[in-house]
């Protein structure tokens, strides 16, 4: 069983999700930085309320504190934004470079399975003439 699990952690899936984690753990930090020091006392500053979160709205006996709702959808279309651009540029780079990806396959394949795949082909196209 434990042999079970050491395989387990050790797949590239389980470490590279780990290491996605502890990225976005930190990566939360600085967007949570850019909003508290930047955006939040703009929107300070335009509705003159001592910080975001005190934004409220008062109905009847109740209070609708709207401020953490905006904070938090902030901090999600920074996110959001962020996440798009590097997954567009990684996809763009991936396009540029299809030629990477052809080289890491023709590296993969074994010679002798290499000489097997042109038999192959060369007998397809044989059967074709002859037909």
């Amino acid at each position: 069983m434990i042999r079970e699990f050491k395989e387990f952690i050790m797949r590239g899936n389980v470490l590279d999700l780990a290491v996605g984690v502890i990225i976005g753990a930190a990566f939360s930090g600085i967007v949570n930085s850019l909003v508290e020091d930047l955006i939040s006392p703009i929107i300070v500053a335009l509705t003159s309320q001592a910080s975001i979160e005190d934004l409220a709205i008062k109905v009847g006996t109740a209070t609708l504190r709207y401020g953490n709702f905006i904070q938090a959808i902030i901090d999600f279309v920074i996110i959001a934004l962020v996440l798009f651009l590097i997954i567009k540029a990684a996809n763009t780079f991936k396009r540029k470079n299809p030629e990477m990806d052809v080289q890491e396959v023709a590296a993969e394949i074994p010679a002798a399975e290499q000489y097997l795949m042109e038999i192959r082909d060369l007998l397809a196209t044989q059967q074709k003439e002859v037909k």
